[in-house]
């Protein structure tokens, strides 16, 4: 058993010296460093701060070199570094009409007040390959524009005014927080857009999609996407006001959701919710989709049985970590599990055979 032992520790030893050799490649190329992925792998590192619960961009730029690219690997490793990390306590909510938009858009109305702001975007490319991208030097922009200086209100805020859209209930003043303390179904609203901001862009856009196609009550509107930079405050009860200790670039969503109404509602419009760290608006429209989705036993709908609905499928089932976790843990030794198996298995093909052969003598 020693000598398995302390075989198995050189294997992993040269495994991970052999995986360093794979991370850095072909030693005659020029080396990635951190600044060159954070500001042009961007979305890269948006998502791996939105999955990993920390909002850090050369922290999460260093991960995805060390991760070789593995986005899944470099959120897992984002969030165990972020355990070790001290907590001096919690911000303030911060507040998105405030937010300097690099990019606002609404599907519901043309002339919303502030203006569209396309902002940068892949919507009204044509997905062609630049082949210009391969040459070397800078190939030229066109001159960024400015983002909005001014506070840009909701568009939801114009349907509150003709009571056209359902009131949401005021939440706890200070939601329990999924980083801190385990999942526990059913689960309140705060707990859910929690575990979807942290949930797998993939999984969430799947689930999005089943939506739309008809496993779910769920035709919606984007009222209004908007990305760009927000104010992060704290209180400091030494001081008595709060304070401004950083900005932070988010994406929210707000969708419009068909409502019939009840007995005691009239018809309505209800709304799905999606804000997520970094310019990451694939994910927000998706959470706020399965958010919508998630909601039909507060609004009294019917459960059609539609995945999205199933709180706990969701849930449990969304965070990329905890699923390679599991997933990846089967190619570990099961040396023992399987011969028991193994043996199991040899014995019933033995007793099977022999009353074959039993009937065949008979």
């Amino acid at each position: 058993m020693y000598v398995a032992v302390k075989g198995g520790e050189r294997a992993i030893d040269n495994a991970h010296a052999w995986l360093a050799e794979e991370r850095r490649g072909d030693v005659a190329v020029p080396e990635l460093s951190v600044a060159q992925i954070r500001e042009q792998l961007a979305l890269a590192v948006n998502r791996v701060m939105a999955e990993g619960s920390l909002y850090d961009p050369d922290l999460a730029a260093l991960a995805i070199k060390q991760a070789r690219g593995d986005l899944i690997e470099a959120i897992f490793l984002i969030r165990a570094y972020r355990t070790t990390l001290p907590r001096f306590g919690g911000s303030n909510p911060i507040e998105t009409e405030d937010m300097t938009c690099d990019r606002r858009v609404s599907a519901t109305f043309k002339d919303a007040p502030g203006g569209q702001i396309l902002g940068p975007t892949f919507d009204y490319t044509h997905r062609l390959i630049d082949f210009k991208l391969a040459a070397d030097g800078d190939v030229g922009t066109a001159p960024a524009s400015t983002p909005s200086p001014i506070a840009t209100p909701h568009i939801m805020s114009f349907l509150d005014r003709e009571d056209l859209i359902q009131k949401e209930p005021a939440g706890a003043d200070i939601p329990d927080d999924l980083t801190r303390t385990p999942l526990e179904l059913p689960a309140n609203r705060a707990l859910r857009l929690q575990s979807l901001a942290r949930g797998d862009e993939g999984f969430l856009l799947g689930l999005a999609y089943s939506t739309q196609r008809g496993y779910a009550r769920n035709h919606a509107f984007v009222a209004e996407l908007r990305i760009g930079a927000v104010a992060v405050e704290m209180d400091i009860p030494e001081l008595g006001f709060a304070i401004e200790v950083g900005e932070i670039t988010v994406t929210e969503c707000e969708t419009v959701n068909q409502f019939q109404g009840s007995k005691s509602q009239p018809p309505q419009f209800t709304r799905g919710y999606g804000l997520v760290f970094g310019m990451t608006e694939r994910k927000a429209i998706s959470m706020a989709l399965v958010d919508r989705a998630l909601r039909w036993k507060e609004l009294g709908e019917d459960n059609v049985g539609a995945p999205a609905q199933d709180e706990e499928f969701v849930l449990y089932h969304s965070d990329n970590i905890q699923a390679t976790g599991f997933l990846e843990h089967i190619k570990l030794p099961h040396y023992v599990d399987f011969q028991s198996e193994l043996e199991l298995i040899r014995k019933l093909r033995s007793e099977a055979q022999e009353n074959i052969n039993r009937e065949v003598s008979e």
